[in-house]
């Protein structure tokens, strides 16, 4: 049987420098599909698909709701030719009822375990048009190693740098925040993995460097302290989301290896500013995710905080329009308001403005957003922060004798000379 798995492409955040990080949804999906399944993956992003190449299923995996119009075009290619075709990831259970109306089938929910289900009926002629194991979160213990293999690595990577892989420590979240619709897809309690089979896991990855992909590190201190103390060994580099804020654990990270961190910055308090102190004075950088359009927000509350984030001297910074996905608090709250102006799914890229701000036009919003870029990285382009990031983890490579170089498919690497200022 021939399975083709596809990850569809989708509009880039604007004013950011593009790149390309190898997708996590996909990886976690093909470890659960039998050897004996010949599985071919497209990364859409990086490469060329072609439709006509024969398959007897094809399944798109969508993380992002932005990529939604493209994996529908897909589908109906495949469909029209008589493959059936399953569709998967996050995206699909945020918007499952508009999804089943493109596929022959829709997954939802966590993959380990009940993907033997859909081939079986597949093989019998009885594709079921859902699966939905949304409320039957399968046991974190039997959550194994992504299927790497599948990636071609060579195409991951920036001006010769190579990205790092994804791996995930724990699911779920216990938080709920507003913007989020984490607490739907995997539900509102913190599972974390079995801490030995995440350091599998990670010394299996040939990258050195990574991304824990957890919505949190910042839910359980215990865990925290054991996990990095499992990885501090492997001498990985890797970044996360945010990470509790206690002087030991962050040391402890520190020293298993963390490189930066994704650090929202809600507000200009000198709560906010003492933790991007102490992240810093730990040998962590800070790269600040700053949602704009919030309900607290202003046109000169924006401004002061785009001041601010230059004052705390943030290596790296990510503004973001506030998005009202489904399934998500400010979702329903916006709903009953009739607050919502768009549901066109490319538009929901975090950079457009889709519903109505409370103390502002849409159009001032989106200028505020391209002041916002602009202002931050007017006197250093992003380019040149994102390269400074890279050669503080190669120095630490160096240091510790894991640096590499790391070939890329246009013949050039990145070595100890692009370490020049």
């Amino acid at each position: 049987m021939k399975m083709t798995l596809i990850y569809p492409k989708w509009p880039k955040l604007d004013r950011q420098t593009e790149f390309h990080l190898p997708p996590h949804g996909p990886v976690v999906f093909a470890a659960e599909v039998p050897p004996e399944v010949d599985l071919s993956f497209v990364d859409e992003n990086v490469q060329f698909l072609d439709t006509t190449t024969e398959t007897d299923l094809v399944a798109i995996s969508t993380m992002l709701t932005s990529q939604l119009p493209r994996a529908f075009e897909i589908a109906a290619k495949y469909r029209e030719a008589g493959i059936p075709v399953i569709f998967g990831g996050i995206a699909t259970m945020l918007h499952a009822s508009e999804v089943m109306e493109h596929a022959d089938s829709v997954f939802l929910g966590e993959v380990e375990g009940r993907f033997a289900e859909v081939l079986s009926d597949l093989k019998k002629g009885s594709l079921k048009k859902v699966y939905d194991y949304m409320k039957a979160l399968p046991d974190i213990n039997t959550v194994g190693t992504a299927r790497r293999e599948i990636l071609q690595r060579d195409l991951y990577n920036y001006r010769g740098v190579q990205m790092f892989d994804l791996v995930h420590a724990s699911r779920g979240c216990k938080f709920n925040c507003f913007p989020c619709s984490v607490a739907f897809l995997g539900g509102k309690q913190f599972r974390p993995r079995p801490i030995e089979k995440v350091v599998a896991e990670i010394e299996s990855i040939p990258n050195n460097r990574l991304f824990i992909v957890d919505n949190s590190l910042a839910q359980d201190r215990q865990w925290l302290v054991e996990l990095f103390t499992a990885l501090k060994p492997l001498k990985k580099k890797w970044v996360s989301h945010p990470i509790l804020d206690d002087d030991e654990i962050i040391k402890l990270a520190a020293d298993a290896g963390c490189w930066y961190v994704y650090q929202a910055i809600i507000d200009t308090s000198d709560l906010i500013r003492d933790r991007v102190k102490r992240l810093k004075d730990h040998g962590i950088s800070v790269e600040g995710t700053i949602l704009l359009g919030t309900d607290n927000q202003d046109e000169e509350y924006i401004k002061r905080l785009i001041d601010f984030l230059l004052e705390i001297e943030l290596d790296m910074a990510e503004f973001t329009i506030l998005t009202p996905f489904p399934h998500s608090p400010i979702r329903e709250q916006y709903e009953k308001e009739g607050r919502i102006l768009s549901n066109n799914w490319l538009n929901y890229t975090a950079d457009k403005v889709v519903f109505q701000p409370k103390h502002m036009t849409p159009e001032k919003l989106q200028e505020l957003y391209y002041y916002a870029w602009d202002t931050f990285y007017g006197e250093s382009g992003y380019q040149l922060k994102m390269a400074e990031l890279f050669r503080k983890v190669i120095r630490r490579e160096i240091e510790d004798n894991t640096y590499r170089r790391y070939k890329v498919r246009k013949g050039r690497s990145f070595g100890k000379k692009d370490l020049r200022p």
